[in-house]
């Protein structure tokens, strides 16, 4: 990919992940992220005011919900489109690219968070899984399964182990495996230019908007007549038993 249609690659996916990254923040409201929040732990933190706790709720919330958008709106996009790959209908799995003498199946993330034993145990059977279906067109065709978990940035690069089925390549090396440019990971980086700072307002804007919903919420529902946080009706909203429970569970599962 040339230069120019990679800068307007990029461009194209910043204004997506701003899109979803701004309209995730117009939609959040405070119950929905203080349900999902330890009561014990922001209690102990200290906070005393309304503001404080709102910041730190929704400071909380964007930095999960960010990895996510950008993995899906920013990460993948690029990887499907300098990898000349194509996106996977494989469980689990969101690019497959063969080439001459391999069939790479690869997981995308955004970086390289270490896994517990039952995510590396399901990410094998997922793997596992593709190769049974692909087993037989892999052997008339004489070419190697190759898994590997793909991560934009992190400076892994290791083989498959007894208990991880699969490659671990993160940073520098996943996109070179993509791409056979060793700089391309600099690319990226130095073509965003300044771009993103065109959405700094309109982010600004909004992250104002929901600090000031947060900040009445808590006045409302969760502060005393005069106007101290109500820890006991945090946790009781967070952590009591009612009759929903149950179904809460359910659903959940």
């Amino acid at each position: 990919m040339n230069p120019n249609d990679l800068e307007q690659l990029i461009r194209s996916c910043i204004d997506e992940f701003y899109r979803r990254r701004i309209e995730n923040l117009s939609k959040l409201r405070l119950h929905e992220v203080l349900r999902r929040r330890n009561p014990y732990l922001l209690r102990a933190v200290g906070f005393r005011t309304a503001v404080e706790l709102a910041e730190y709720l929704l400071r909380l919330h964007t930095q999960a919900s960010d990895e996510t958008i950008f993995g899906d709106a920013f990460v993948e996009p690029i990887v499907l489109a300098v990898s000349q790959g194509k996106k996977s209908s494989a469980k689990g799995i969101d690019i497959e690219i063969e080439t001459e003498t391999a069939y790479k199946a690869v997981a995308v993330k955004s970086g390289p968070n270490v896994f517990n034993s039952s995510q590396v145990a399901r990410m094998n059977d997922e793997f596992q899984e593709l190769q049974n279906r692909l087993r037989q067109h892999l052997q008339r065709l004489g070419k190697q399964f190759d898994p590997i978990l793909g991560c934009s940035y992190g400076r892994r690069n290791s083989p498959p182990t007894k208990r991880r089925h699969y490659r671990l390549v993160a940073g520098q090396a996943f996109w070179h495996e993509l791409t056979g440019d060793t700089n391309f990971y600099l690319k990226l980086i130095h073509l965003m230019r300044n771009y993103p700072e065109q959405y700094r307002y309109q982010y600004e804007e909004e992250w104002a908007k929901a600090i000031n919903r947060f900040t009445r919420a808590l006045l409302n529902d969760f502060a005393t007549e005069d106007g101290r946080l109500n820890w006991e009706k945090i946790v009781e909203f967070n952590s009591a038993w009612t009759n929903n429970t149950i179904e809460e569970a359910i659903v959940d599962e």
